[in-house]
């Protein structure tokens, strides 16, 4: 059965983008840096990285974070991967240039259960801070994969937006040139 996962960088001061996030820098001012890793040759980190790619079977997106990657991804974030956008402003599918589809709905319930069941025995990935804290303040997130990487941004975007909860550690870390951790949320 699938999972619910927000796999993210993370600045070790908390920010998953940094500061001043617009169209022209939907990361943020120096934000791109938070996903360096993800280009590199390091075993771990490649690792880490292609467990991610061969894991999805469907994303799980906030509002905000579609309406900055839409142009970017030409399509939906992974060829063919069906996405599901939360909003409360729905509107009639979107067929990326990809092959994926964007599915939008206006509960948060709905649309995590849909992503499931379009992710088969694969991972639903969740894409934006904002989405990733409505999930865990509903219990409905499975698991939590941190990059924490070695950068201070000082400003940004604060993964979960402040909503309090507890994270347990699972497996251990992985050092390569970010660290890779992995945790399940306890359920409230």
């Amino acid at each position: 059965m699938s999972k619910i996962v927000l796999d993210v960088s993370v600045s070790l001061d908390g920010f998953s983008t940094g500061p001043n996030v617009r169209p022209d820098e939907p990361m943020g001012e120096g934000g791109e840096r938070l996903h360096e890793w993800m280009a590199g040759t390091v075993p771990a980190d490649a690792n880490a990285r292609d467990a991610i790619n061969d894991g999805v079977g469907a994303t799980l997106i906030g509002r905000h974070t579609f309406d900055l990657g839409l142009g970017l991804w030409g399509g939906t974030p992974w060829p063919g991967i069906p996405s599901f956008v939360v909003t409360h402003r729905p509107q009639e599918d979107l067929h990326g240039d990809n092959g994926g589809v964007f599915a939008f709905d206006d509960s948060l319930e709905s649309a995590a259960r849909r992503a499931k069941e379009a992710a088969g025995d694969k991972h639903v990935l969740v894409m934006g801070a904002d989405i990733a804290g409505q999930l865990l303040k509903a219990d409905l997130l499975d698991e939590v994969h941190l990059h924490l990487v070695p950068i201070l941004l000082g400003n940004g975007t604060p993964l979960f937006r402040g909503e309090p909860g507890d994270l347990i550690p699972e497996g251990n870390p992985v050092t390569g040139s970010v660290t890779h951790l992995r945790f399940k949320p306890s359920p409230k």
